[in-house]
């Protein structure tokens, strides 16, 4: 029961843990282009 719940906590997490570094890396995205914008520049 043990090894079943761990093994299924280590499965559940990474999805989880993928959707915060995909939210932070869209957010600072965001904040890019916001700046750009607000400073009339290329955001490449």
């Amino acid at each position: 029961m043990t090894n079943e719940l761990v093994y299924g906590t280590y499965i559940l997490i990474w999805p989880a843990i993928t959707f915060v570094v995909l939210g932070v890396i869209c957010w600072a995205v965001a904040r890019d282009v916001r700046r750009a914008r607000k400073s009339d520049e290329d955001l490449i």
